[in-house]
């Protein structure tokens, strides 16, 4: 799927949204990213997983990971139907380890050498990607590449790669607003506003 295309699928559905925003940072944005708009509509969400699985084969090669995992709970949705679609096993992060049972802070499949491919929604600064690796790292198992839908391109990329990861997207958010304001669905003070906030001309 081309930018353009879920550019359009992500603005009908609701999932991105343009004004004033406060991220769980605490700070202010001009859009916001909600993925969990695409979980009630099938069709657009086999197209996004569908996207997944195409970058995947493509950017990363579907020999090269043993194991998908993410982190609870939006990303782990389309991690879980991205291990489906390419018949891989799965795994997941817990934000903290139990303080009962195995007190394992990785469940599923992400034992020691594995080769583990990291799924999540959308990253921003890639805490929660970040902390899936330094989780799966711990566990003994190896990680090469994450992979996300959306990169809000707010330092995920950067944060990865100091750890040997390389971060893949779907698309920018960059990338979606040029689509959008091609399309005339937001105007140019919104696309300057998103230009600025990302860096990109």
């Amino acid at each position: 799927m081309k930018p353009a295309e879920i550019a359009a699928i992500l603005y009908d559905l609701g999932a991105i949204k343009f004004g004033d925003f406060t991220l769980s940072s605490g700070k202010h944005s001009p859009y916001y990213v909600d993925m969990r708009s695409v979980l009630g509509s099938p069709a657009p969400f086999r197209q996004v997983i569908g996207s997944l699985l195409d970058l995947a084969e493509e950017k990363i090669g579907l020999d090269s990971f043993d194991s998908i995992a993410s982190v609870p709970t939006g990303g782990l949705v389309f991690a879980s139907a991205l291990a489906y679609e390419s018949v891989k096993p799965l795994a997941y992060v817990r934000s903290s380890a139990k303080d009962h049972g195995t007190q394992r802070a990785v469940e599923g499949a992400a034992s020691t050498g594995q080769r583990v491919l990291v799924v999540d929604d959308v990253a921003t600064t890639g805490a929660s990607v970040v902390h899936a690796v330094d989780a799966l790292q711990k566990a003994g198992a190896r990680v090469a590449d994450a992979l996300v839908v959306i990169d809000r391109l707010e330092g995920a990329a950067e944060s990865l790669e100091k750890l040997g990861v390389r971060l893949c997207s779907v698309a920018t958010i960059a990338e979606l607003g040029t689509e959008l304001h091609k399309q005339e669905k937001i105007d140019d003070a919104t696309i300057s506003a998103i230009r600025a906030r990302t860096g990109t001309a």
